[in-house]
């Protein structure tokens, strides 16, 4: 017996024996490529006094992995369905060890983010292929449950990041939190070869590049328009990406329309479970992410908890996540995707809204149960939401359908992170000016206004001035810790509200139970539509 895996999923008679053990090395993969964005939450401030990086600098080393990962999704899975989505398992856990190795030994800004965009195109390639393989690999019946380890890992990664670059960071520099991707990669290639049989789309059609180009110009564009303009303001640049993002869209739908084998079959947006799961990963991970952004930092910069501590504050969410998901595996089939998706949905916005309850003196017990509720939300909600998308697409197109959910995913929690953090630092900004605007010199005010680390750095520079002393240099530092309080709770507000009009818009789209029967039976329809009649109704 070969003690690699060598039969194709397609070739098997059964259900695959091992389909357990290739779930773990999926997980795994997973683990990684989710933790490379958690991580670095705590070990921003250690890259920024080791760089000297300036706000835009770490804006760009953070998001210099999510525009290619974002972008390329699609496209990458598709190819994955066409040839192999093992092989893109692999290739992509390659091409990521190989831009976390980068990462650990470079000193110089633009090649730690040239570091960052290599394991983005990695995870790119590794997201979709883990889900593309997990629906060929295991039969419908078993499907939702190996959904919700699959999501309950993605919801474990968000606080095992911080934790494991927590401990790394006490003994060594922060190129180790890049470095610690390495082995995981080594053993996740390892279990692939061994427990994860081969599959591809049986009679896949040539792919459609040219859809694909548009959606990376599409995606990549906004993405960059999303992350530039808000912070760094709307001038040419994030303009001009704005309006290709938005032509490219159009051109992107019109040219899918008239395609006999589409990259993505926009038409499915018509059916109700799929287009309002899409809109439920989306609306969601943009208030998780925001807020666990803005919380972390909270954390670390005003409570003063190193990054071990901040990490092992942010372990209660993970635990939320698998009672969520432990729940939903029991009560999505009895209450069906609308009840779990909505009601998860309603759960996050509650956490988002406590936070608007934030000041200056609040504690690590304040946010104890907004990150309980937005744990519980996640394990409730993702997993019926990606199992729905998931279904929406016949077996030659999984990698497809992977990416669309892993782009409404990475889209919705970009989003999150640059449109509240964007908010929070304006409302940071104003507040501190009208504190402390008055009594600090135009280029002092500039720095602590930049940040709340700038902030709490000038205060330790005025304790050591003769001419200011430790009185004012407190003073400063309860200022900005007021100030970005203050911050805190406005963003909270404002995503609260976002995430409470996407919970009511998702509810509207999503059917109950017995719409959602005749929508799967339209579904199957559609799967199984002869070409010829494809390419009829493409013409109509």
């Amino acid at each position: 017996m070969s003690l690699l895996a060598t039969t194709p999923v397609e070739k098997m008679s059964g259900p695959y024996a091992r389909r357990w053990w290739a779930l773990l090395v999926l997980c795994l993969s997973l683990l990684i490529v989710v933790m490379a964005n958690t991580s670095l939450i705590v070990a921003a401030p250690d890259m920024t006094a080791d760089l000297g990086l300036s706000s835009s600098d770490l804006q760009w080393v953070i998001d210099g992995y999510t525009v290619p990962y974002a972008a390329l999704m699609l496209v990458l899975g598709a190819i994955g369905d066409k040839y192999s989505r093992r092989g893109a398992l692999v290739a992509g856990l390659v091409i990521f060890a190989g831009g976390s190795v980068m990462g650990s030994l470079v000193h110089e800004t633009g090649l730690v983010v040239a570091a960052r965009a290599i394991m983005g195109v990695g995870a790119a390639v590794v997201m979709p292929a883990t889900l593309s393989l997990l629906v060929a690999v295991f039969p419908k019946g078993e499907r939702a449950r190996a959904i919700t380890a699959w999501t309950a890992t993605s919801g474990l990664a968000i606080a095992v990041g911080p934790l494991v670059a927590g401990r790394l960071l006490e003994d060594h520099a922060w190129g180790s939190t890049f470095l610690v991707n390495v082995p995981i990669a080594v053993l996740a290639v390892a279990g692939a070869l061994i427990l994860v049989p081969p599959s591809k789309a049986a009679g896949m059609g040539r792919i459609d590049y040219v859809g694909g180009l548009l959606s990376i110009v599409s995606v990549g564009s906004l993405v960059y328009a999303t992350i530039e303009g808000p912070h760094f303001g709307w001038g040419a640049g994030p303009v001009v990406a704005a309006v290709v993002a938005g032509v490219g869209l159009v051109a992107f739908v019109a040219w899918e329309l008239r395609h006999l084998h589409p990259m993505l079959d926009v038409r499915r947006f018509l059916l109700r479970p799929f287009s309002g799961s899409m809109l439920a990963v989306l609306f969601f991970f943009f208030g998780t992410y925001g807020a666990i952004y803005y919380a972390t930092q909270f954390l670390q910069f005003v409570l003063g908890y190193g990054a071990l501590e901040t990490g092992v504050r942010l372990l209660p969410l993970a635990g939320a996540v698998f009672v969520g998901a432990a729940a939903t595996g029991r009560l999505t089939p009895r209450l069906g995707v609308k009840a779990m998706v909505g009601s998860g949905m309603a759960i996050g916005t509650v956490g988002v809204f406590l936070l608007v309850l934030i000041d200056q003196g609040s504690t690590y017990a304040d946010f104890l149960a907004p990150m309980l509720l937005l744990g519980l939300a996640i394990g409730l909600s993702v997993s019926p939401a990606t199992d729905t998308i998931m279904g929406s697409f016949p077996e030659s197109e999984l990698g497809v359908g992977g990416g669309a959910n892993d782009t409404a995913l990475e889209l919705g929690g970009s989003l999150g992170i640059a449109v509240l953090g964007s908010l929070l630092g304006t409302s940071y900004r104003d507040e501190l000016s009208g504190l402390v605007g008055d009594r600090l010199p135009a280029a002092a005010l500039d720095t602590a206004q930049d940040s709340v680390g700038g902030g709490l750095a000038v205060a330790e520079r005025l304790a050591t001035n003769p001419a200011a002393g430790p009185e004012q240099a407190q003073a400063l530092a309860d200022a900005v810790n007021k100030a970005f309080a203050h911050g805190v709770s406005t963003t909270s507000l404002v995503g609260g509200i976002i995430m409470a009009a996407g919970t009511a818009l998702v509810l509207a789209v999503l059917p109950g139970r017995r719409s959602r029967r005749a929508a799967e039976a339209e579904s199957e329809q559609d799967t199984t539509r002869e070409p010829d009649a494809e390419l009829s109704r493409s013409r109509d």
